[in-house]
């Protein structure tokens, strides 16, 4: 798996490929469906299949001082897309320049000659450009011209409802892991550092791993069975606390997981 820069052209062994194109923040049954028709048109025609996001999040770029509202990391995004059979991910820089492109202009700069792409796929409600004036009709139109094909993957529903990132974050803000790991398809996961805490925990046997939360969606506090994984592949199951610690100076939010039988 490659991790390519939107903004450049692209090798020429990934040329004429078919990019499924979305912000695939989660990549939740909906964004799946959308990847995995890109992947098998890619295998039928033997083209390369990548798929493009965006990052920062563009509501980050129009709203800086939204909370935290990420379901998932750059990084994690490119494991889930090669896990899914991709060859590679393209990631458009979400900043100023790119916001200001017209529709006309992100199809043909960024799709045809920086990505030089074969077909596009995108959910039906996909919108690109400045003010959103791009749409799926505008691919379907402007494709031909610029030498591509354009098609669209429909909703996916479950439970009789749309499957959507609002739907998930919804979920887990209301502390229904339940329903999100349904929806995602997987429990969803914090990546991150350990940090260094006050030790308190190892002084009553428990000793805790400290993550901050960084830019992810705060899922309701509380205290939650947990998996972690290590760097090294080793599955480790535990109990974690999501809140707020008042013993940092300022107070900090902190996932603090205590994982059985281990104390490296």
């Amino acid at each position: 798996m490659q991790r390519l820069d939107g903004g450049a052209s692209i090798p020429s062994h990934l040329a004429d490929g078919i990019v499924a194109l979305g912000n695939f923040d989660g990549f939740h049954l909906g964004h799946q469906a959308v990847v995995a028709r890109a992947i098998a048109w890619a295998k039928a025609e033997g083209r390369p299949a990548l798929v493009a996001t965006f990052d920062p999040h563009p509501v980050r770029h129009f709203r800086p001082d939204t909370p935290a509202f990420r379901l998932t990391t750059l990084d994690q995004r490119e494991r889930l897309f090669a896990d899914a059979g991709a060859d590679a991910m393209v990631v458009f820089h979400f900043d100023g320049d790119l916001a200001a492109l017209t529709a006309e202009q992100f199809v043909a700069d960024r799709l045809e000659r920086n990505l030089r792409i074969g077909g596009v796929v995108t959910g039906e409600d996909f919108t690109f450009g400045h003010a959103k004036s791009g749409t799926v009709h505008t691919l379907a139109a402007r494709g031909p011209v610029h030498g591509f094909r354009a098609e669209t993957v429909g909703a996916v529903a479950l439970d009789g409802e749309t499957v959507s990132s609002t739907r998930i974050r919804e979920a887990l803000r209301a502390g229904d892991m339940a329903t999100a790991t349904r929806l995602l398809t997987r429990p969803f996961a914090i990546e991150g550092v350990v940090q260094h805490g006050d030790k308190l925990g190892r002084t009553i046997g428990y000793p805790t791993a400290n993550l901050d939360i960084g830019n992810y969606l705060r899922p309701a506090y509380g205290i939650y069975a947990v998996t972690g994984r290590l760097e090294d592949g080793r599955v480790l199951k535990g109990a974690a606390n999501l809140g707020i610690r008042p013993s940092f100076d300022p107070p900090k939010e902190l996932l603090e997981p205590y994982f059985f039988d281990f104390s490296e």
